[in-house]
Formats: structure tokens, C-alpha cells, sequence
């Protein structure tokens, strides 16, 4: 139990490793722009090769047919719930600063959603199954450091403070190890593959909204679109060549 604890985490601290880019100079937002369009490819792609299929596994143990609607309609309902989000954070100013700030509250409220039920799945696999564990927990740690620079950089580059970018990106990370505490302690006796399904196109609906809505449409607000889109395409790639690895 202790090392379920223990992989959960590491897994939700690597989060942190994305802050590193806060520490370079960015005078011309090329980390910012390039930065955010990667992390928009990670969302994304972790959304649909990941997230989905899962989902659909899962749900489909009933009835295939009913897990395909089942999904689809709990995806847009999470699209749905990122736009309500996206009306309830205020914009804090009208200049750019304000609007990357909300970017990098939005991805840090979304990656907490994410990394909640995560980190629930995390600590029921390495309690069971150590060696998958430990497998989950390293794939986890590979995607959670593009879900950090997608809050680090933005909230560092509106408010200037460091402090500030990293605070926020520990929160997301510790939402990690909280979904395990939250299965140790009520969870794991309830929880059930319809659930779990549920929440994970809940999920992915809500980080594809984040992802092509939020993050690639502000990175695109800099110059140099072109290579822009091919760090959107990176993005897509490292979450994929990681999933295939793992």
C-alpha cells in the first residue's frame, strides 16, 4: 500500500518538471507559444489514443453499442462543462497578460479533473499489480510534464512571479496522490468499470475542448504559425511514441 502511495506521488510531482522552462528567457514568447502548442498536441492526443479507449473498454464490458453512445455523450457533456469553466473564470484584465493567466488557471483547473480519477486508477493498479503500477506511474510521468508547462509558463509569463507558476503547478500534481487518498479512504470498495469509463470521456471531452479551444488558438496569437503547428505536431508525437514505448 505504501508504494501505491509512493508511485502515485511521483507520478503527480513530475508535473513539476515542466516548470523549468520558467527559469529560461523568453523575451520574444518563444517558449511561451511553442511551449503551449505542445502541450495542446499532449492534451489532445492523450484525449483520443489514451483517454477514449479506455473509456470505451471499459464501458463496453455491458454493451458495446451502448458504450459508444454512452461516450460520445459524456465527451460532449465534458466540452460542455470546459466551456462553463472557461465563462466562469474571469479574464482579470483586458490585455494579453490577463488572457494567459486565465489560459494557465484554465489548464490547471482541467489538469486537476484529469489527474483526480488518475491518480485513483494509479493507486488501485500498483496496490494490486506492482508491475503495472510501475508502468502507469512512468507513462504518467512522461505526459504530466507538458500538462505542467501548459500551467507554469503561461502564469509566469502574465504575472512575472515564479512562485506564483510554480504554487499552481504543485496544486495540479498533488490532485495526483489526493485521488489516491480519496480511493484509500471511500472509493475503492465502490468504484466500478461503468464509473471509471464515465469519468474518463468526462475527461478527455474536456481536455480536447482545452487543448484546440485555449492552448493552440493563444499560441497562435504569435508569430511564426508555422512552427507553431509543428510543435502541435511534436506534441501529438512524444504522447504517442511514449504510449506505444509504455
Amino acid at each position: 500500500m505504501k508504494i501505491a502511495f509512493l508511485l502515485t506521488f511521483i507520478a503527480g510531482l513530475s508535473t513539476m518538471l515542466g516548470s523549468i522552462f520558467i527559469f529560461f528567457k523568453d523575451r520574444k514568447n518563444i517558449i511561451l507559444k511553442y511551449s503551449l502548442s505542445f502541450a495542446s498536441g499532449v492534451m489532445i492526443c492523450v484525449s483520443i489514443i489514451d483517454l477514449i479507449p479506455e473509456s470505451l473498454k471499459l464501458l463496453s464490458k455491458a454493451n458495446r453499442e451502448e458504450a459508444f453512445i454512452k461516450s460520445f455523450i459524456f465527451i460532449l457533456i465534458g466540452m460542455f462543462i470546459s466551456f462553463l469553466i472557461d465563462k466562469c473564470i474571469p479574464e482579470f484584465d483586458d490585455k494579453k497578460e490577463g488572457k494567459l493567466f486565465k489560459v494557465g488557471i484554465f489548464s490547471m483547473i482541467a489538469i486537476i479533473l484529469h489527474n483526480i480519477p488518475e491518480g485513483i486508477a494509479t493507486f488501485l493498479s500498483s496496490a494490486t499489480n506492482l508491475k503495472l503500477g510501475i508502468a502507469i506511474t512512468t507513462a504518467i510521468t512522461l505526459h504530466n510534464i507538458p500538462e505542467g508547462i501548459s500551467i507554469s509558463v503561461p502564469i509566469y509569463k502574465a504575472s512575472n512571479s515564479r512562485k506564483k507558476a510554480l504554487l499552481y503547478t504543485f496544486v495540479s500534481g498533488m490532485s495526483e496522490p489526493f485521488g489516491a487518498i480519496i480511493a484509500f479512504l471511500f472509493l475503492a470498495p465502490f468504484i466500478n468499470d461503468d464509473i471509471m469509463g464515465i469519468l474518463l470521456s468526462l475527461i478527455a471531452g474536456l481536455m480536447i475542448h482545452i487543448g484546440s479551444i485555449k492552448l493552440l488558438p493563444t499560441a497562435l496569437k504569435y508569430k511564426e504559425k508555422k512552427k507553431t503547428f509543428i510543435f502541435f505536431i511534436i506534441g501529438i508525437l512524444f504522447m504517442y511514441l511514449s504510449h506505444v514505448l509504455m
